[in-house]
Parts: C-alpha cells; structure tokens; sequence
C-alpha cells in the first residue's frame, strides 16, 4: 500500500530544493562578487590607463596655454611617453601631424583620444578650468613683466612676514601670469589684517593688468550692450565687481575672454594615445593581481557552495547510512524521518520483524515435522523391536496397529506434500461441474461413523442451486478436514451441520459446530501450520496441524475465499466461498494454483499464514484419502 505524505517532506523535492537554492545562491554570488571584483578591476585598470592619458591631457593643455604654437611640443611629447609607455601623436584639426613621440609613421585611429584647446578644456581631466572651460595657465596680456613681478614678490613678503608676526604663517605661490600669492591664509585673519599689512595693495591690478581689464571691460560691456543689458566692470577674478548675480555676464565674459587669450595660446590639436608597439587600438588586459583576485573570489564561492552542498549532503543521507548499517546488522533502523527514506526504513523494519517471525515459525515447523513424523515411527520400532524379541506375536493385531501408524505417516507426508506444492505454485487442479450440496452429503456420509462414535450429530442443509465448476477430490477435501477438526472438538450431544447455499456468482459452504470454539487472541493463528490451541505434544485433542493450513490453499486455489467465526464455548463457523463461472485455463482444463490474499478481518494472512485456534484437522477419513491419492497419481 503506497503510504502519502506532506509534499515539502518529499526527499525528492527537498533534494531538487536545495540543490536549486545552492546551485541559484553559488551563481549569483559568484555573479555578483565577480561583477563587483571585475568592475573595480576594470576600474582600477582604466583609472591607471586614465591617469596616464590625464597626464598627457594635461600636460600638452599647459604647453598650449603656454606657448602660442607646437613648435616646439617634440621634446615634450617624448618626454611623457617616456613616462607613460604611450606612444603618443598630436595632429591638428586637419590630422596634420604636429608631434610624435615614435618613430615610424602609424595610421590613426578614427578617434582622437581628446581634442587639446586650452580654451575649451574637458573639467573632467582638468576641473581646475571650472565652468569657463578656459585653462587658468593661460594668462596671455595678464602675464607681468619683470619689475612689475619683483615689485609684486616684495609686497607679497613683506605682508607674509606681517601676518606671521601675529600669528598666521602664511606662504607665497607665483600664479600662472606671474602675479604672487598668498597661501594658507585664514581668511578672518586676511579681512583683520588686510590694511596693517599691506593686502589691499598687493591685490590692486598692475599697469599690465589694468590694461588688460581695460580691453575686456570693454568687449565684454560690447556683448552686454548687445544683449540690452548692464554695463558692468571687471576685477582680477574676471568677477563684474558690485554685482551679485554673475549669470547675465558670465557668457559675454568667457566669450570676451577666449577672443582675448586667442593670439596667446595655440591653436586647437587632436591628441592620439596609442599602445607602446603604436597599435591603433590599445587592447585592455586585467593585471595579474586582478585576475589572481577574480580567481580568488570565484574559487571561494565554489568552495562555499561545495561545503554546503556536502553538509545538506551529510544531513540527507544520514537516514540513508543509519539504514544501511541496519541492514548490515540485521537489526531494526532507528529512523523516524517522515519521507521516503522514512517510509522506507518503517517497511525495513517490518520486514525484519517478519523475517523474525517467520524464521522463528521456520524453526518451530521443522521441530514440529520431526515430532510428528518421530511418534509414529517410534511406534513402529517399538513394536517391531518387541515382536522381533518375542515379545509381540506376529498377528494379525499386530499387524493391523503397524498399518494405521504407516497410514498416519502417509498422511503426514501428503499433506507437506500438498503444501510444498502451494508454496511452490505446482498445486494442480481439475475442475469439473461440482454439485455442492451433493458432495457435501457424500462427506457427512463418510464421516457419520466417526460423528456417531463421538455422539455428535452431522447434518447437511442445502439452500438453493449449488452447481459449480471445482475440482471434486480437492472439494472433498476441504469440507472433510473442516468436517473432521469440527467433530474433533464438538463434546457429545453437539451438533455440526453443513449448510451449503449460493447467490448468483458465489456458492458458499459453511461448517458450523457447537464446540469449544476458538478465543479471540487465537483467531489470527488458526490457518497456521503446526499450530494448536492445545499447545502440548499430546494426540488426544489434535491431528498433524496441517488440515486447515491445506483448506486455505485449496480455496485459493480455486479462486475463493475462508474466513472464520468463533466465540469460546458456544461454537465456530468455518464458511467457504467459491465462484460459480468456470475458472479453467483456456484450452488445458487444469488451472495452476496461485496463492491468494483472503480477505476479511479474521481468516487473514499474518506472516505466511493463519491458524485454527483449536487444533487443526487431519486429512480426510482414511477411505477418502485414498481415493484422493489414487486420483492424483499420474
């Protein structure tokens, strides 16, 4: 019987479970650490590429701030490839070459690594240029002279050393036009001390410088004209001074500024990184220490996932080896788990429990066989040995006593015969159209000596149509063994009685008496071999042990059922139900017997058999053995 169980206990799906979160968890922390560990890998990768390229950008922006052509950018370009490991061109707009840092000519990329206008500056690479975009090197009419930068460098020192008297150390810086400035200085202490040491006078503009403001002033108050706005006055930080909204200028300042810083910067250029070997197209390869460390992280996911995946292993399949260390001991498994593995050490267990069983009832039936088969025989011995001594006469007494023990041994040894053959599927039937009710009063005439001499009464009650189609000598020998065991324990003046009946599929023959009857612990054994109610050796309240366990074969046999009913003193009622169609194999007339599970809560099969419960019938009377011997001898 399949035995069902929650779905979530299931040991396939909790196996598919975990294996998919192991297998879902492994790739996507090893996707997301790989993703994570690459991208900072690329990241420091294009960073160390970037900085190398920034390098480049910026210093070529800072020669073209400089210096109002590329004349004489050569050296500078071998300079940074030096440093860099970078071959690196710069052409202009046109892709004319104005410097190479290598040796022959290569053939350009479509793209320019970065166009090189220190007036229109990319923030990213240089974010001194703000949002003017203008490179703060390039100074042009702003640069100082000589005398002015001296006169500028004396004040800048003498308010340094001012402000470091009272406690502001500060440090003078050249700015990019020459002019000096101060550095580090607290900007309250600026404000405070900016007359007693001389601030004031160090940031007026210089006759260049004012000159300079002059011809911006003027284009820049040009564009605002033309836009209708303000006229407005520039100071040194090209800030319009007294305005606080800077936006309205800013355009026309930047614009004024670029036409302004035109003659003094060089004209715009396209810049070309290329690899040491000048490939056009620089491949990108991690270092060793990123690939070690990508590697690093991949290994240690799959090693996570594999200790995982072994601890859910060992946890899983701890039933599995607890079972087979059972087995290995022949023991029962202590296993409680409700899953497969679970149901499956339950039918284990079972199985041991019933190997048990039936080992045991191995051993009691072997003991049993050779008691049986010991008491006749020493019977005979005796009584030979004695007639042998002269102790005996060799009459016709003697004689007689040696036959019936002979026909008990054969009797003994037929029926482990028949049984041998039901366990072996060999017990062969041949069925012919039966009259029940006919044989069974065949059987009470065979037996109403034997019922008269124990002072029972034996009576046959039909009912109805009885015909079916049976094997008349194994019939016989069902209702006689039921028959027999029911005289053997009916007291005189009982009563046992036949009762034969039939519906439209099934014809039923029942043999009720008024005996002893069976307790109720006794009923599952009564269709045990061997076993009796009486439990002690004696032949005075039971036959072999073997007659009923032969009736349950017999019926299933042909394809019916026995079931029993008993109650203690009042009696038991042995009822047998064959099927009326004909049952025999097509074109052979023999059936091959086939053991079948009986049902019903009584008459049931408990580890290889039942039992009577009282002490189970011989075989027939001695005539009707015979006669079945005789039918089946080839």
């Amino acid at each position: 019987m399949t035995r069902s169980f929650p779905l979530r206990r299931s040991l396939v799906v909790r196996l598919t479970a975990v294996s998919l979160l192991i297998a879902l968890g492994s790739i996507a922390a090893t996707a997301w650490l790989a993703v994570q560990t690459t991208t900072r890998a690329i990241q420091q990768e294009q960073g160390q590429a970037l900085s190398g390229d920034a390098t480049i950008y910026t210093e070529l922006i800072g020669f073209a701030a400089a210096n109002h052509t590329w004349d004489q950018v050569g050296p500078r370009l071998r300079e940074l490839s030096a440093g860099t490991g970078r071959r690196i061109v710069l052409t202009t707009l046109d892709r004319r070459v104005l410097g190479d840092s290598g040796g022959e000519p290569v053939t350009l990329p479509v793209k320019a690594t970065a166009s090189v206008d220190p007036l229109h500056v990319d923030p990213v690479l240089l974010p001194q240029a703000g949002t003017s975009g203008i490179d703060p090197r390039a100074a042009g009419p702003f640069r100082l002279p000589a005398d002015e930068r001296g006169d500028l460098d004396g004040l800048a020192k003498k308010a340094a050393a001012c402000l470091t008297s009272f406690g502001f150390p500060s440090q003078v810086r050249a700015g990019p036009s020459g002019r000096p400035q101060l550095t580090g200085l607290d900007p309250l202490a600026a404000r405070y001390f900016a007359a007693k040491c001389g601030i004031y006078d160090l940031a007026s503009p210089t006759p260049t410088e004012q000159t300079a403001l002059d011809s911006l002033d003027e284009a820049v108050n040009r564009c605002l004209q033309a836009q209708g706005a303000e006229q407005v006055k520039l100071g040194l930080d090209f800030d319009a001074l007294g305005v606080a909204d800077q936006g309205p200028s800013r355009a026309c300042v930047d614009s004024a500024r670029r036409a302004q810083l035109t003659p003094f910067v060089a004209p715009p250029a396209l810049l070309f990184t290329l690899g040491p070997g000048g490939s056009q197209l620089p491949t990108f390869t991690l270092s060793k220490e990123n690939l070690t460390r990508i590697l690093a992280v991949t290994g240690g996911v799959l090693v996570l996932a594999a200790l995982i995946t072994v601890l859910v292993a060992r946890r899983l399949s701890r039933p599995l080896r607890a079972l087979t260390e059972a087995a290995k001991q022949d023991r029962p498994a202590p296993v409680k788990s409700r899953d497969e593995v679970g149901y499956l050490a339950a039918a284990f267990n079972d199985l041991t429990a019933r190997r048990e069983r039936i080992e045991e009832q191995r051993k009691a039936m072997v003991s049993d066989i050779a008691h049986e088969l010991r008491n006749p025989l020493n019977v005979i011995r005796g009584r030979l040995e004695a007639a042998e001594d002269g102790h005996l006469p060799f009459d016709r007494a003697l004689s007689t006593s040696l036959l019936e023990e002979t026909v008990l041994l054969q009797h003994i040894v037929e029926d482990l015969q028949d049984l041998a053959a039901a366990d072996a599927g060999r017990l062969r039937l041949h069925p012919e159209p039966v009259d029940a009710a006919e044989l069974a009063g065949h059987v009470a005439a065979a037996h109403a000596d034997r019922a008269a001499e124990a002072g029972v009464t034996l009576a046959v009650e039909p009912t109805g149509e009885t015909a079916l189609d049976a094997d008349p000598v194994r019939l016989r020998q069902i209702v006689g063994n039921l028959v027999t065991n029911a005289v053997r324990h009916t007291p005189p003046g009982g009563r046992v009685t036949i009762r034969v009946s039939s519906t439209v599929d099934v014809v039923t023959l029942a043999v009720a008496d008024t005996g002893t009857g069976i307790a109720a612990e006794d009923l599952p054994h009564v269709f045990d071999r061997f076993w009796r109610a009486e439990k002690s050796r004696s032949r005075q309240t039971g036959g072999s042990g073997l007659g009923l366990a032969i009736v349950r074969h017999l019926v299933q046999a042909h394809g019916g059922t026995i079931a029993v009913e008993s109650e203690v003193d009042i009696g038991s009622t042995f009822t047998v139900r064959l099927p009326k169609p004909d049952f025999r194999g097509e074109g052979t007339g023999v059936r091959d017997a086939q053991d079948v599970q009986l049902p019903g809560a009584v008459a049931q099969e408990r580890d290889g058999g039942g039992g009577d419960g009282r002490g189970q019938g011989d075989a027939p009377a001695e005539g009707d053995r015979r006669a079945a011997a005789a039918d089946r001898q080839p």
